[in-house]
């Protein structure tokens, strides 16, 4: 499983010889002026929910590619609207994909498309692929129900949001990896404008001092597991 990050929290991840692209917001994003959208490629859409700095490139991207938009129903109606072939998930719900197995799980945060209409209720994904097994948090609150996770499903990664004040910040992100009960956190949803900008040196010291490892990945950079 490769991992890029895009910036904010739009995330490639690549299994196999499938692509999956997580939340595109990458032309409304100065710090991802260097990465070209054309050549993106997306077999699949998971949108965590409507906001804006979480669909702005959707419905270019899946037109373009042809890409399966997965996401809560109110938003793969959206998306069905437009002639974009949608899978729609609820929470709790799980489907067997071709990369692997995808949970809609619980998040705290709201959710509207950029022009106010309802975009459902925010999650996150919990994707076990043959592979390597990983937790997208989306935009959230720390929330007890981040303890079901592991009764179902042994980690491998979590990405979970760092940047504070709309999310968890680091403090809360650093509790949120122990109840997922997994050490390796890639953070996200950090330093894109002023309201989530984040110390990165201060943020990996503080998982250091909690025996965990964050990453904080450059725009374009890739991980694999």
């Amino acid at each position: 499983m490769k991992i890029t990050f895009y910036g904010h929290a739009s995330l490639g991840i690549q299994i196999d010889d499938i692509h999956i692209l997580v939340d595109p917001f990458i032309s409304g994003n100065e710090r991802a002026s260097h990465i070209d959208i054309d050549a993106i490629k997306a077999d699949y859409i998971l949108v965590t929910h409507a906001h804006g700095d979480h669909v702005l490139d959707v419905e270019n991207i899946a037109k373009r590619t042809g890409a399966v938009v997965v996401s809560n129903a109110e938003i793969a109606s959206h998306y069905g609207k437009m002639g974009i072939e949608s899978h729609p998930m609820n929470h709790g719900g799980n489907w067997d994909f071709e990369f692997g197995i995808v949970k809609y799980v619980n998040a705290i945060h709201s959710s509207s498309f950029p022009d106010g209409s309802y975009g459902g209720q925010p999650g996150g994904f919990v994707i076990e692929s043959e592979h390597k097994n990983i937790y997208i948090a989306g935009d959230t609150a720390l929330t007890m129900d981040m303890k079901l996770i592991p009764l179902r499903t042994k980690l491998d990664l979590a990405i979970l949001p760092i940047g504070d004040n709309f999310t968890m910040g680091v403090e809360d992100a650093i509790t949120a990896s122990d109840f997922v009960e997994c050490d390796k956190v890639l953070g996200y949803h950090f330093d894109t404008f002023g309201y989530i900008e984040i110390d990165h040196e201060d943020a990996k010291k503080q998982f250091y001092n909690a025996g965990k490892d964050l990453m904080l990945l450059e725009i374009g950079e890739s991980i694999e597991l």
